[in-house]
Order: structure tokens, then C-alpha cells, then sequence
């Protein structure tokens, strides 16, 4: 493979202060090697969806039912429970609005289901501000909460994770990721909640190869070096590698950033002419290129995708700029989150599957708007 060329913004980390006991839980995590280019990464570390539930012979029927709490209205809890308290650290700081939808559509269904909670939130920029999610992560632990919805992107995030399940308390929710770590075993977080990226990326390479029949020339743009990078970036570059007409231009790390993605893909565009699609690994990394491709004057000659359908890559489907993007029923995962406490502290948390991955819909520039607006109903049935 072309080695990804690393275009990462360089943006200074936040270095707050931290107590003695954070600076050690800080240096065990940050100590944490992890791959220097794509295509290094964790693959093999972790179970692939549809190979994890093939072998836990009780979890699909298990998510089936599952899906079903989760696709329907909220069943109001009828017993008398103390208030559940619930501490959330999210990389929210990007134009994609996923993060914010599912924290208002967690909410809101436990609002619906009639929980009373206390919530303690914390939002930072993606994969570039660890320090600060772990300063996060220690406040939130001394106020004791009974769950922690937190991801796992960077590699440095495994450390700290591990040490919160061994614990025991505060249980673990993490989002934005549906392939378990095989290392964790039967030691395995609480719940593992979001869309499957290697499911979402199949659904884009069909639509690519399908829109595209003809020889190429292609570029991938990776996020930050990570699990979500990998996750899809590599699933595109392993399917196009299969594919005697795509040929890969190069790649970059552009670290989920709006303005490195334009630099990045202005860059590119100036040294490969004859490129034509770059697959874009996130919204911002989206957003970035269609700057490019728009100050460069080569709109309708290359093209790129989204990736998560939220509403600022809606508009640049209407408008006709992005060709496609691959759409999260983006309030299931909140939905799923709220649901899983909720029979957790009823006592039923064997009813909670191990894995919860939302729904996907291919949408593209020749999409009517009936068909768009129906999608948007059902995707963002609670956030706003």
C-alpha cells in the first residue's frame, strides 16, 4: 500500500494540571505505543461484528429483542429507583453532529422512560486533547458515577479503559464502536454502542464501484491514526485493492480537521491531475475536500463521500456537491444507551446485548428531497 503521509493538524494539546493519581494514570495510558502509519493497525486485536455474534450463540436473539426496545417507544419504569448517576466524556468538538444528537436523544429517552438522573458532561476535540479526557475522566470518577460513556479512538485510550473494568464501578459504555477487543475476553465493557464502520464503508465501496465502473485514480484521507481511521479507511483501501481498475493515488492523516483535509486535498489536486475520488473518512474530512475541490474549479471531475449522514452533509447532498454518504440512524445509539441502563437497573441486564450497532441508508445526490426527509424523521426522531 502507499504509505499514509501524516497532515495531522498541529494543534497544541491542553496540558491542565493534574492530581499526583491522574499523572499516573496520564503516563500509563500516553505510554501506550500505537501504529505509525495506516495499515498497521488493530485489526487482528479486534472481533469483526458479524464474527463476534456468530460466536455468542445467545446474542443475536438477544440484540433482536434488544432492537426491538430500542425501535419502539419508551416503556415507562413503574418501580421506585434512586437517581442513576451518569458521567459522559465525548470528542464532540467537530462540525459532525453525532455527538451532539446522541447525547440529546440519550437524554431525552431517559426523560420518556421516566429515569431520574444526574448527568455530568464533558466534550473534547477528537483523538488530539488525551491529556484533557483523562482530567475529565478523574473528575468525573470522584463524583462515583454508576455508568461512564466514553469511546475508544486512540490507542491510548485501552489503558484507562481496562483499569475502569476491572474496577467494576463505574460501568463502561463505550460508543462510537461495535468490534470487541478480543485481549478483553469475557472482561468486556458494559456495552458497546454506535454503527458499525466496517458495515457503513461496504455500503459506500458498492455505491463507489457502482457510480464509478471506470479506471481511476483514487486517494484515501484518514482521521486520526486510530481506531476509527482504521476502521474505515483500511475497509475501503482493502476493497479497492481487490479492484484492477482503482488505483491509490496516496493517502493522508489529516486528524478529523475541516482546514488540514482542504490543505491536504489542495495539495493533492496540484500534484495528481488525473485524480478523481477521494474517500473521505469522516464529515469534517468531507467538508475539507469539497472546500478543495471547490477553490481548485474541478467540481464535477472529482468527487468524494460523507460519512455518517448528519445535517451538514445533507445540505451538500441537496445542493449536489457530496455524491454520497452513508447515514446513521444516528438517535438509535442514544436511544440503545438509555434502554440499557435503564434495564440494567431494573435488574435485567442480561437482557443487554454486548453489542448494539444502529441502522445505516445509503443516501446520494439523486435523492429526492421526499425521500431525504423521510430518512431524517426516523434518524433524529429525538435530537433537534
Amino acid at each position: 500500500m502507499v504509505k499514509a503521509r501524516n497532515l495531522e493538524s498541529n494543534m497544541k494539546q491542553c496540558r491542565p494540571y493534574l492530581p499526583h493519581a491522574l499523572l499516573v494514570i496520564a503516563f500509563l495510558v500516553l505510554s501506550v505505543p500505537f501504529p505509525t502509519q495506516a495499515g498497521t493497525g488493530p485489526r487482528a486485536e479486534y472481533w469483526d461484528l458479524d464474527e463476534f455474534l456468530a460466536s455468542q450463540p445467545k446474542q443475536p436473539e438477544i440484540v433482536s429483542r434488544f432492537n426491538e426496545r430500542v425501535q419502539g417507544p419508551g416503556q415507562r419504569v413503574t418501580t421506585s429507583l434512586p437517581p442513576v448517576r451518569i458521567a459522559v466524556v465525548y470528542p464532540g468538538k467537530q462540525v459532525s453532529d453525532y455527538w451532539r444528537r446522541s447525547i440529546e436523544s440519550f437524554t431525552a429517552r431517559l426523560d420518556e422512560i421516566g429515569l431520574r438522573y444526574e448527568l455530568e458532561s464533558h466534550v473534547t476535540a477528537p483523538s488530539t486533547e488525551v491529556r484533557l479526557q483523562m482530567q475529565y475522566i478523574g473528575e468525573a470518577l470522584k463524583s462515583d458515577p454508576d455508568y461512564l460513556v466514553f469511546t475508544l479512538d486512540a490507542f491510548r485510550h485501552r489503558s484507562i479503559i481496562e483499569r475502569l473494568i476491572a474496577r467494576g464501578r463505574p460501568k463502561v459504555i463505550l460508543q462510537n464502536i461495535t468490534t470487541p477487543l478480543r485481549a478483553w475476553s469475557k472482561n468486556q465493557p458494559f456495552l458497546y454502542v454506535g454503527f458499525d464502520h466496517a458495515t457503513g464503508t461496504r455500503a459506500l465501496v458498492q455505491h463507489y464501484l457502482a457510480r464509478h465502473p471506470d479506471p481511476e485514480r483514487y486517494a484515501i484521507f484518514y482521521g486520526s491514526r486510530g481506531y476509527v481511521s482504521h476502521a474505515r479507511g483500511e475497509t475501503f483501501r482493502l476493497a479497492m485493492a481487490g479492484e484492477p481498475s482503482k488505483t491509490l493515488s496516496t493517502s493522508y492523516f489529516v486528524g478529523f480537521d475541516r482546514d488540514s483535509a482542504r490543505t491536504a486535498a489542495r495539495t493533492l489536486l496540484m500534484e495528481d491531475p488525473e485524480l478523481s475520488y477521494i474517500f473521505s473518512c469522516s464529515t469534517d474530512i468531507a467538508l475539507g475536500v469539497l472546500d478543495a475541490i471547490r477553490e481548485m474549479g474541478r467540481e464535477g471531475e472529482v468527487h468524494t463521500n460523507g460519512w455518517g449522514g448528519g445535517s451538514a452533509e445533507l445540505e451538500q447532498i441537496a445542493v449536489g456537491a457530496l455524491e454520497a454518504t452513508v447515514m446513521r440512524m444516528n438517535d438509535d445509539n442514544g436511544v440503545a444507551m438509555a434502554e440499557a441502563i435503564s434495564l440494567d437497573i431494573q435488574g435485567r441486564g442480561h437482557e443487554v446485548p454486548q453489542v448494539y450497532s444502529g441502522d445505516f441508508a445509503l443516501v446520494t445526490s439523486r435523492d429526492g428531497p421526499e425521500r431525504i426527509e423521510t430518512l431524517k424523521r426516523r434518524a433524529f426522531r429525538y435530537s433537534q
